[in-house]
């Protein structure tokens, strides 16, 4: 590590190198590709940051690529990488769908040594001939469970196209394993060294993963009263877009406070509801897997599974946005018995205790609590016991366990009013005569 990233690392009171960030320092630094497997939040990110810094030279056109499944995760990738590549000269870049592409291409004519992109925004550039990678050394595939699947995989190929492919070396980071992943080497023509940290890797705090049983019809008003835990920010996760937007309407009815996070919105639209978020001016973040992947809030208190997720990868990556960095954390899935059970023999191949959870006094407990039974009787304060008005009493002593509901005043009354018969008026009995009003009128008129 360079000496300005060490005094920076201890500036910002860092004490230790996570798992992942000593393992692929060496291999990347010696030019080779890696595949770098660790758990969510564990700092993947500057694990890659750090040796592509070192590699740059500034003024000698762009470098280095880092590709992103979204714009949020590529805009908060660009924040980090710039953070400390100002101390080394190098120029960063984004260039993302949804933002003003004539603004990055004006600012792709100063040829900054690193660019964070999207594959769909980065290949376009590449056809219209505004981006130019012929000088590229490193290219960084994050979230490359995600990234390396159907039209994005092609569109990393194409990009490859552009480049020196031969010289080119490959870092793909992931929390997850797929089975492409370990074809690799088959894929890009190339040995790509593995290194897996998962199983010793410790930064993730201790996260509880609970259910709660509702049913469907119930599921929002839960989701209201979670909203009103104590220091409660949630990113809540949909599978739809139809059901997330179902789910805004009813909250901005209810009066909740929240944000949607949606790939359909534009590019200031989504900062602003990550911005709301972080800043803690929401409770709830309603988003979908696309929209959240890789997303990092400072110690998010929780995420909830408002639809239960389709995988168990899904599950993980949803899981990994609360505990991050040792903050603890908590992962509820709300779902009616059907939904628990499927959800049960989902995460049975896991490691992860899943166990139910219950909502009592504004607070997330694991402990089922007694059934309250409300009371049948109304007493007055001042009368505990005694019969209202002198009318009402509890049946005799004999029947110490039958309890009469005592009728409370205002109730009784309503009662009288109602059960009143009712005389039906006569229709017209209060409407103006004509024929007398005619009549008064020509009396006047003409005389007796």
């Amino acid at each position: 590590m360079l000496d300005v990233f060490k005094e920076k690392f201890a500036a910002a009171g860092f004490t230790a190198l996570s798992p992942i960030q000593t393992a692929v320092a060496e291999p990347l630094l010696a030019g080779k590709s890696v595949l770098g497997l660790a758990p969510t939040g564990s700092g993947k990110t500057l694990a890659f940051t750090w040796p592509l810094l070192e590699m740059i030279e500034a003024g000698a056109g762009t470098q280095a690529l880092i590709l992103a499944p979204s714009q949020e995760l590529a805009m908060q990738t660009t924040g980090v990488v710039r953070d400390w590549a100002n101390l080394v000269n190098a120029k960063v870049l984004a260039i993302t769908g949804g933002a003003n592409v004539k603004r990055q291409m004006e600012k792709l004519k100063k040829h900054p040594e690193i660019i964070v992109g999207t594959p769909g925004r980065v290949t376009n550039l590449l056809a219209d001939g505004k981006l130019k990678l012929g000088h590229l050394k490193l290219m960084v595939v994050d979230e490359a469970d995600e990234l390396l699947t159907d039209e994005t995989l092609d569109q990393i190929k194409t990009i490859l196209d552009a480049t020196l492919a031969e010289t080119l070396q490959l870092g793909f980071f992931s929390a997850t394993e797929t089975k492409l992943l370990d074809e690799l080497p088959r894929w890009f023509g190339k040995p790509v060294e593995k290194i897996d940290v998962r199983g010793i890797d410790q930064t993730q705090g201790a996260v509880r993963h609970r259910t709660m049983q509702v049913g469907n019809r119930h599921k929002v008003d839960l989701l209201k009263r979670i909203s009103r835990v104590d220091h409660m920010r949630a990113l809540v996760f949909f599978n739809k877009m139809q059901a997330l937007q179902h789910v805004a309407v009813d909250l901005r009815h209810q009066h909740v406070s929240y944000v949607a996070l949606t790939s359909n919105q534009r590019q200031v639209e989504r900062e602003r509801a990550l911005r709301l978020f972080r800043q803690g001016k929401v409770e709830l973040l309603l988003t979908t897997d696309l929209a959240a992947r890789g997303l990092d809030v400072p110690e998010l208190p929780a995420v909830i599974n408002y639809q239960l997720p389709k995988d168990l990868t899904t599950y993980v990556h949803r899981a990994g946005r609360t505990g991050r960095m040792g903050a603890d954390g908590l992962v509820l899935t709300l779902g009616d018995d059907h939904d628990i059970r499927d959800f049960k023999k989902l995460m049975a191949s896991s490691t992860y205790t899943i166990q139910p959870g219950y909502l009592v006094d504004y607070q997330i407990v694991d402990t089922k609590p007694s059934k309250v039974v409300p009371p049948l009787t109304f007493e007055h304060p001042e009368k505990s016991g005694e019969a209202l008005n002198g009318r009402h009493r509890r049946q005799s002593a004999g029947h110490p366990d039958s309890v009469k509901r005592v009728t409370p005043p205002s109730e009784e009354k309503r009662q009288l009013r109602t059960a009143q018969p009712t005389h039906k008026k006569r229709h017209g009995s209060k409407k103006h005569s004509k024929k007398k009003g005619m009549r008064k009128k020509n009396r006047d008129r003409f005389g007796d």
